[in-house]
């Protein structure tokens, strides 16, 4: 499907991506020196895009639902991420050319070819095929000999599309086999790639001179949220359930970063941790006002019968037929959809995924992601998963850290267990330094395995224990050291290791997104150059006013000077544009900004008070006093209301006869005055200039030719 403006009108990525740039939205980092792939920087209104989006974040998570917020280093020593699976796990495919060298990401190699043959096919068959937007420094490379007209048997086309719905299902060696299959080769080379390798993403470094202690730059800033859960609890004062969150910069270093700000080697992430007992199917306390939302669904069942069809269901229902695993889960999917609306995502260009068997975690129990469709396709903005127990058993288990909680029960309950007895005087001293290690180890066993090493103890005299780090692996214990014995005992509290939802947000994707998604061009008729425009809610827009003198009289200056103040009193960021430009390309270039308002100052201004508001969008204006005029900026910016709203309490400013109402000082200021609404006009101005002397432009000739003339 063709991408299309929020206007609806053909997308030209390269028409965006070059103002972004020349707006100093974003830039690629160290670009003097050639730049870095993967590495970008903002610029002032690119951080206060996200700036803003940032603090509504804040305000619709972290206010609305009470989480404990933290900031947690980068720098995390390598034992953490080995005891969390990343060292082992945190791996993509890639695949190498033997003949050029080049490093390719297997999944997308497989994608992108399947993809081009299909577009072949349809252009075989007759059918017209919006072409995809590539980069220009890459296209030659990456379409060569992959988009020949072609035409697919009917089977095969079927086949190529099973796959390509699935494609974030296969693991490496499934990869493998499908470049032998459909005998897929690098289009820069026409070889095919070597068999696909694990690629782990995380950039290594060493803690400390002495490079004794390695250490990683994190993927994620969960880590630092689990480790410092007990903290958490208390501060909390051991209610359950609760969240935490964080914000921060992660790192991952890509193997082949591409599309802009959508696959980057540093970005922000803002990650939450919903502690939550896994007892009672994990219900939330407010899941019924969230019940009645309609999300678009793409289940796993879907996508494994190799089709990607879509269904706009209720949350509620979509917990009660079990296609979301619980109500916390669909909770947060619900108030992630809430979210990104209010920053203004294209609700018609949003869905929800759900991962498959493959693409998830071992632990987890379901896993969804909120995708949003751009240029480059479907583009995961938003992770939510449920991840079990799994984060804080396994730091418990590493490090003997009390990573649970303990709840007095209402009932006492009696609870037959195996027990561990450890002759304290005697293991120590037999296991020396590892002792402790061995330790942990052997409380950590479950019920199960207890039970099976009470068998070995009463049969053998002796248990082997895996303990990892000492020896090889394997520990053996006498039965002098440790007695293993079914008992029974009334407890009257409870202890259990929380499960974790994590809604997962990478704000740089959103942040691009959201330029897709509200970009748009005006002023394309009459032979007129396509204008810019980024129609981003005022809540979430860099810059919210900006204010235009009328000319550069001196009468100008205080009021642009005290509305500035004003406004920075209020928390409301503005921008002066006193530039000679005329006020329609001042207010366009400020539109390219996604600047939502702007107040006008003239003559009329001088007079009484008053000034003009316009909105970015319709270019409508409203006039009003001063603090009536401040009133409606704070409302819309506060998103309590709309410009429809504005429009039906303020009058409506369509022009006024200036002959009357103007205090011309000058004829430079009539000449000024008159060039500005002349260039705010289309640029044939002749159309404006007409022998029936109606209108605000008419008005204005005569009454400055008969100024001049009695001058």
């Amino acid at each position: 499907m063709a991408t299309t403006t929020l206007k609806g009108t053909p997308f030209d990525r390269q028409v965006l991506d070059s103002m972004l740039r020349r707006r100093l939205f974003y830039t690629p980092s160290f670009e003097i020196y050639n730049g870095t792939a993967g590495l970008y920087d903002y610029g002032p209104p690119g951080c206060a895009l996200q700036a803003n989006i940032i603090d509504l974040w804040r305000k619709h998570f972290v206010l609305e639902e009470d989480m404990l917020e933290v900031d947690c280093t980068a720098l995390t020593p390598a034992e953490i991420l080995k005891t969390s699976g990343h060292v082992d796990k945190f791996a993509d495919w890639m695949c190498k050319d033997p003949k050029n060298g080049d490093i390719i990401r297997a999944d997308h190699f497989v994608e992108e070819i399947l993809e081009s043959r299909l577009k072949g096919d349809k252009a075989a068959r007759g059918v017209t095929v919006a072409a995809k937007e590539e980069d220009p420094k890459k296209k030659k490379k990456k379409t060569k000999g992959i988009a020949e007209a072609v035409k697919l048997e009917d089977a095969v086309v079927k086949e190529y599309e099973e796959v390509l719905a699935k494609i974030d299902n296969y693991n490496g060696e499934e990869l493998g086999e499908l470049i032998k299959k459909y005998e897929l080769k690098n289009p820069a080379t026409d070889v095919q790639p070597e068999p696909p390798v694990a690629f782990n993403l995380m950039f290594q470094t060493a803690i400390g001179p002495s490079s004794n202690a390695p250490g990683y730059l994190r993927p994620e800033t969960a880590q630092g949220q689990f480790v410092n859960f007990a903290k958490l609890l208390e501060f909390n004062q051991q209610q359950m359930p609760f969240a935490s969150a964080s914000i921060g910069k992660s790192f991952r270093n890509e193997i082949s970063p591409r599309s802009g700000l959508l696959r980057v080697r540093e970005f922000l992430m803002a990650e939450i941790e919903h502690f939550v007992d896994p007892e009672g199917g994990k219900k939330h306390p407010r899941f019924h006002e969230v019940a009645d939302i309609e999300l678009v669904l793409l289940n796993k069942h879907t996508q494994l019968s190799g089709k990607t069809d879509l269904d706009k269901v209720t949350i509620g229902k979509a917990v009660a037929d079990g296609t979301v695993d619980n109500e916390t889960l669909g909770y947060f999917l619900a108030r992630i959809h809430l979210f990104l609306k209010k920053i203004g995502v294209d609700q018609s260009k949003i869905r929800f995924r759900q991962h498959m068997a493959n693409e998830m975690a071992h632990y987890a129990a379901d896993c969804w992601d909120a995708e949003l469709q751009t240029s480059y396709g479907w583009i995961e903005c938003v992770g939510c998963a449920d991840r079990s127990a799994y984060d804080l058993t396994v730091h418990a288990k590493k490090t003997g850290a009390p990573l649970f909680v303990r709840e007095r029960l209402d009932k006492p309950i009696t609870i037959e267990e195996w027990q561990i007895d450890l002759d304290k005087k005697k293991f120590g001293p037999f296991f020396k330094k590892d002792g402790k290690t061995i330790e942990t180890a052997i409380e950590a066993l479950s019920q199960e395995k207890r039970e099976a090493l009470a068998q070995d103890l009463k049969a053998d005299g002796k248990i082997t224990v895996d303990v990892e780090g000492v020896g090889n692996g394997k520990v053996e214990v006498s039965k002098d050291l440790i007695a293993i014995e079914r008992r029974t005992r009334t407890e009257n509290t409870r202890e259990y290791t929380p499960n974790v939802i994590e809604p997962s947000f990478g704000i740089g994707r959103i942040l691009y997104c959201l330029f897709e998604h509200n970009y748009w061009t005006r002023g394309s008729d009459g032979g007129d150059e396509a204008r810019g425009v980024l129609s981003f809610p005022p809540t979430v827009a860099p810059t919210k006013v900006l204010l235009v003198p009328l000319s550069s009289n001196e009468s100008f200056k205080p009021l642009v000077k005290d509305m500035s103040l004003k406004l920075r009193a209020l928390g409301i960021s503005s921008r002066v544009d006193d530039s000679s430009a005329s006020i329609g390309k001042r207010y366009s270039r400020n539109d390219e900004l996604g600047t939502p308002l702007g107040i006008t100052i003239d003559f009329q201004s001088v007079k009484d008070k008053t000034f003009t508001l316009r909105d970015r969008d319709s270019t409508k204006q409203v006039r009003a006093d001063e603090d009536s005029i401040f009133a409606a900026i704070r409302s819309l910016v506060d998103g309590s209301k709309v410009w429809a709203d504005i429009e039906k309490e303020l009058p409506v400013f369509e022009g006024q006869d200036l002959e009357a109402e103007l205090p011309w000082s000058s004829t430079r200021d009539m000449v000024i005055y008159t060039d500005r609404i002349l260039c705010a006009m289309p640029r044939h101005k002749e159309k404006f200039i007409a022998p029936a002397p109606k209108g605000l432009v008419h008005s204005m000739l005569r009454s400055t030719a008969r100024r001049v003339g009695e001058l």
